[in-house]
């Protein structure tokens, strides 16, 4: 529960370091308004909307909007909160740049549902809009690490004052359905230990692609990180930007 409460999540020590100065560079290029989607607790939706940017945020966890609703006040900026799952919405309007940030496409567990999303994403589309993914390349050398075992993963500072929460990992892979179950351990300052399970899907390198082409989209760049590098087999990051196939949206 601790990776979905807004509070939590916000003083946890994992986030990308150069991620935001990336995502500000693609507004600068493609314009508003901007809809971010899986925006969480607005970790790089304030920071554009700061910038002078007309945002939007959706996100399904209440927890996770209430927590940006509070910083977005805090800080005087202006932002539409759309509390809403990314596999099925309508805000009746179109944006200059959509995207999905910090590998929130790797919880979409099947085909399916990311064809959904896609197709959401096309609605809501202009003929000049731009749409950019960003997940994990996966690596071989984690997923088939020995599912006995716990390996470091992050600690933080209760938000309540408690003390130091120390989480580990461990983690069980199924290649049949390319879902990885990340299973956390959250040593908490009384010494109680909680668990977790993440569950995240696997979309490979030309898998995405594909699903992203024959969903009527055409790639313009893939990235593979935040410097926007050329996506290559050994890159962290696999950051597509993309633009309605044909140029009008359905």
């Amino acid at each position: 529960m601790f990776y979905y409460d807004g509070r939590h999540y916000d003083s946890r020590e994992m986030h990308p370091e150069n991620d935001i100065a990336f995502w500000e560079r693609q507004v600068r290029r493609h314009g508003d308004p901007v809809l971010e989607l899986a925006c969480g607790t607005g970790r790089i939706t304030i920071p554009l909307a700061r910038a002078g940017h007309s945002v939007t945020g959706l996100d399904i966890s209440a927890s996770m909007m209430n927590q940006g609703r509070r910083k977005a006040a805090a800080q005087g900026v202006d932002i539409g909160w759309v509390e809403a799952d990314f596999r099925d919405f309508d805000l009746g309007g179109a944006y200059s740049f959509i995207f999905i940030p910090d590998n929130s496409v790797n919880h979409i567990e099947t085909l399916e549902d990311l064809e959904a999303c896609l197709r959401c994403v096309r609605r809501h589309m202009r003929e000049d809009s731009r749409f950019a993914l960003d997940v994990f390349n996966p690596r071989l050398d984690i997923l088939l690490r020995d599912p006995s075992k716990r390996y470091p993963h992050s600690s933080y500072d209760d938000p309540d004052g408690g003390g130091r929460i120390e989480i580990t990992e461990s983690n069980v892979y199924d290649p049949a359905t390319q879902i990885n179950t990340v299973r956390l351990y959250y040593r908490l300052p009384d010494g109680r230990t909680e668990r977790s399970d993440l569950i995240c899907r696997m979309w490979f390198p030309q898998e995405l692609d594909a699903v992203v082409k024959y969903n009527g989209f055409e790639i313009e760049s893939k990235y593979g990180d935040y410097d926007e590098s050329p996506f290559r087999g050994d890159s962290p990051k696999q950051i597509v930007i993309c633009k309605a196939a044909g140029g009008q949206g359905p």
